[in-house]
């Protein structure tokens, strides 16, 4: 019993490796291409760190079991607001309170709303998705009006020319390029193929439902690219890139990653999301409020808080 535990493990690993290699190869291809780095870092980076999850998604419903789906976004966005800033903070204190991510943070609740409401129709199909993609498709036009409106005053002197997006190398050789997009593209659905295939194993092992598993095990294996992220950040006092990394990493999760699986397939909503699971993740969000709107710093408490609460949850989804 020990092997598929092992080979869930290997799967995650291939699937941090290969969304890294994704990242940085679609990132100097774009940069190579005359794309600004911030329109990359808004749209490129973004998918490419939302690439594990989207696989896993996909591969999840294309093998029947859609609980995995589901329970892998609602518990990475609870996860990634509980876990990934509240493990930080236990390390350093985060100046939240000089950010500026109203806009981004409104346009997350806004997001969150739409998919518990969807929610509320039993099932994600492809109505559903449609709906989904229209707000990726609004929040990306609104990204790259912000960026046009930046680069503008960046080169008028207004505001200091922005810095080079993750990942970006000005002198990366073509050949490294292409290595890269191809490990990343090879990489993720053989990882997402491992982890999918014996998570699923594990659950009916231990009688446990594949929508637990997907909230649990796979949604805090998925959230450790924006963890890693948000440490560095903290550690450096970046705390507006901590901040952002976990609002674009949620809204990108509710409208992108079920957006595009349901496409490819139903998604059935269990009734036990409604009794906790789905009200967790906006509750969650709420969370943000005094950091986003009343100029509070995440500090050590917080993070002891923050950390406590997802602590709680897992154990209460578990027993």
């Amino acid at each position: 019993m020990l092997m598929p535990w092992l080979l869930s493990g290997l799967g995650l690993v291939i699937l941090l490796f290969a969304g890294d290699a994704l990242v940085k190869g679609a990132v100097n291809l774009s940069l190579r291409l005359g794309v600004p780095a911030l329109i990359v870092s808004l749209t490129i980076v973004a998918f490419g760190t939302s690439a594990p999850e989207l696989l896993i998604s996909v591969k999840a419903i294309l093998d029947g079991v859609p609980g995995l789906a589901l329970g892998n976004v609602v518990g990475s966005n609870t996860a990634n607001i509980l876990m990934v800033l509240g493990i930080p903070a236990l390390l350093a204190t985060m100046h939240t309170s000089e950010c500026s991510t109203r806009k981004t943070y409104n346009q997350m609740i806004a997001a969150s709303l739409l998919f518990i409401a969807l929610a509320f129709r039993g099932v994600f199909d492809w109505i559903s998705g449609l709906i989904l993609l229209s707000g990726l498709a609004y929040m990306l036009y609104d990204a790259f009006g912000d960026a046009k409106d930046h680069r503008r005053a960046c080169r008028s002197g207004e505001v200091e020319e922005e810095e080079e997006p993750e990942g970006a190398d000005p002198d990366m050789a073509g050949w490294q390029i292409a290595l890269f997009l191809i490990l990343g593209l090879i990489g993720l659905p053989l990882g997402a193929s491992l982890l999918v295939d014996n998570a699923t194993l594990i659950a009916q092992t231990y009688g446990v439902s594949d929508t637990v598993i997907g909230l649990t095990l796979v949604a805090v294996g998925t959230s450790l690219p924006e963890l890693a992220t948000t440490v560095m950040a903290a550690l450096r006092r970046q705390a507006d890139v901590a901040l952002g990394n976990v609002i674009g990493s949620n809204m990108f999760n509710l409208l992108a990653i079920i957006g595009i699986a349901s496409l490819v397939g139903p998604i059935s909503v269990d009734e036990a999301f409604f009794r906790i699971d789905l009200w967790v993740m906006l509750g969650a969000s709420l969370l943000l409020i005094p950091f986003v709107y009343l100029g509070r710093d995440i500090t050590r408490l917080w993070g002891v808080a923050l950390s406590a609460l997802y602590g709680l949850y897992l154990l209460i989804i578990l027993i």
